[in-house]
């Protein structure tokens, strides 16, 4: 159900856009993602740019969660062209479950506004099909005596009434997206996701799948050929962990650090993404 213009969220949401310095960096993003819908190579391939989109996106995700790989290797396992290790590692299953979610993200731009739920249920499965240690715990969120270490410095995840209540707090948000602006849903949904951390595991993989699920629905990037996860990562991972650290703690300063690193973030996305036309139209994806 879609929620109203006028109702409250909307109101607040509407609000921190208006920002002076958000503002400033949503209208960069937005100029930036303008752009690159018209780059030459996109008039009849976006299908190719999107794909590769997909495996730098899925790359910087990994790296973010502290898995190191290449885009190559990465390129090789999406495509089905690198066989998978019978045992993989610990990186080497964020790496997978990266792969997954941002590949399901693609699937989701008719459902992450309208069956939000629904949507994070599939990311989750996607993202934690290797990690956790339990597959009853995939798709569904944390329940009593379930405990979630990630996103450490961002102090303990919320339990019991706050967690629920959070978490039908980020589906309105979703809901929100046709609604409010778009940056700041999106940049909100992927903070609260990391702070609440509805999951056992894989919470950092969903979070910026559904950021990049939101960016194409919402028609901010339509292509969906932009990158947000790289850049997320454009200053290194301490940067992007200190935004959100900020948006936990920081207060209103900390929101608006928050809302401004995504507005830059995007930017920076989206110029990887011209890079990304660049290299469909020569052909060296390499």
């Amino acid at each position: 159900m879609r929620v109203p213009d006028s109702s409250p969220l909307v109101t607040a949401l509407t609000q921190l856009a208006e920002i002076p310095e958000v503002a400033q960096a949503s209208d960069r993003a937005r100029e930036v993602c303008t752009n690159l819908r018209w780059h030459e190579a996109l008039r009849r391939r976006i299908p190719e740019a999107s794909a590769e989109s997909r495996v730098r996106g899925a790359w910087a995700s990994a790296e973010l969660d502290g898995a190191r790989s290449t885009a190559s290797i990465v390129r090789e396992l999406m495509m089905g062209a690198r066989e998978r290790t019978p045992d993989p590692d610990p990186a080497e299953r964020v790496i997978h479950g990266a792969i997954a979610a941002t590949a399901e993200s693609e699937h989701l731009r008719d459902l992450v506004t309208r069956a939000p739920g629904q949507a994070l249920a599939r990311l989750h499965t996607a993202a934690a099909a290797e990690l956790v240690e339990d597959r009853d715990q995939l798709g569904r969120p944390r329940v009593e005596g379930e405990g979630c270490e990630e996103f450490a410095d961002l102090g303990p995840a919320p339990t019991g009434a706050e967690l629920r209540q959070r978490l039908d707090g980020i589906i309105e948000l979703m809901r929100s997206a046709s609604a409010a602006p778009a940056l700041v849903v999106a940049s909100i949904v992927h903070a609260e996701i990391a702070a609440t951390r509805p999951f056992v595991v894989g919470n950092g993989l969903v979070a910026r799948a559904v950021e990049r699920a939101l960016i194409a629905a919402t028609g901010l990037d339509p292509t969906g050929v932009a990158v947000p996860e790289a850049g997320h990562g454009h200053e290194g991972g301490p940067a992007y962990l200190g935004s959100l650290n900020g948006y936990v703690h920081g207060g209103a300063p900390g929101v608006s650090l928050w809302l401004t690193h995504c507005g830059d973030s995007l930017v920076a996305g989206a110029e990887e993404g011209w890079r990304v036309a660049d290299s469909v139209r020569s052909g060296r994806l390499g």
